[in-house]
């Protein structure tokens, strides 16, 4: 969709491709609708841009792909605070807006090794329309084995194993939750960390069996609180007086022209920070 660049398509792969290879311009809606009639045909379509631009496709995503389990794939680029921050261009509203999507399996990995993992299963695949929010940043190597079949669906991955509180990070803020968990450790606070990896659905055995062990569960986001994965683990939780959910993101609000670190900071999205809250919460 006009960014072959940004999703590192070089002239001489697209030459490669040959045919294989479609340009729709600025025309996302269609790229969407056509890639649900290549699927539903048997081909193997994978549409990539950025995050901001499938905003204009919601009702493709839903009428053409979702309804028909159309089993394309979608990657989504540029899905983060520290993307673009130009108040048209933010990329940071696509959990809110596609994880709530029926039959669509949304997946967030959180390092290059696990993305391509996960986009080899789906292209394999023929059961589900996958959407696969492409990490920026994360882990610089997976601090866990890779699995190759993501076909049981809402299967979280254990990072480290603690007791009292669980961070759980999503795609590109696993590695967040992670540092911040090694700051809480400096203090004796050996905090367990998750990697939910599935974005529209919960490991629901998992959340179970974290009440074992832990009182207070902390989700963080690269994404708008309002809507996102946060909000399913408090709803998850919320009959449950014994369990704290705290939850780390960004407001449901516009930014223009922003500095990232700026504001990051401003809502406690760094690991000191985080783990600085946390201290107070556990000590509390």
């Amino acid at each position: 969709a006009g960014i072959v660049g940004g999703i590192g398509l070089t002239a001489a792969e697209r030459a490669e491709l040959g045919a294989q290879y479609v340009d729709v311009g600025i025309a996302e809606e269609h790229a969407v609708a056509m890639a649900s009639g290549l699927a539903r045909g048997g081909a193997r379509p994978v549409f990539g841009t950025y995050s901001t631009f499938y905003q204009r496709t919601y009702d493709q995503m839903a009428q053409d792909v979702c309804i028909n389990r159309s089993p394309a794939v979608f990657l989504v680029t540029g899905a983060s605070l520290y993307r673009s921050t130009d108040v048209t261009h933010l990329g940071f509203y696509d959990i809110s807006i596609f994880s709530h999507v029926p039959n669509l399996v949304f997946l967030a990995p959180t390092s290059i090794e696990e993305h391509l993992a996960v986009l080899r299963w789906a292209i394999a695949q023929t059961e589900h329309p996958v959407m696969i929010r492409t990490p920026l940043g994360g882990y610089a190597e997976s601090p866990y084995p890779v699995r190759a079949d993501y076909s049981a669906l809402h299967r979280s991955i254990v990072v480290t194993e603690g007791a009292e509180v669980a961070l759980i990070g999503v795609g590109n803020f696993a590695a967040l939750a992670t540092a911040a968990a090694e700051e809480l450790a400096r203090d004796g606070i050996h905090a367990t960390v998750v990697n939910p990896l599935y974005l529209s659905g919960l490991d629901e055995a998992l959340l179970t069996r974290l009440k074992e062990k832990h009182r207070l569960i902390v989700t963080v986001e690269d994404g708008i609180l309002d809507g996102g994965f946060g909000e399913k683990i408090a709803a998850f939780y919320g009959a449950d007086r014994d369990i704290e959910v705290k939850s780390y993101g960004l407001p449901k609000a516009f930014f223009n022209r922003y500095d990232p670190a700026a504001l990051a900071r401003a809502h406690h999205l760094t690991a000191p920070q985080i783990a600085a809250d946390l201290r107070v919460m556990i000590r509390y």
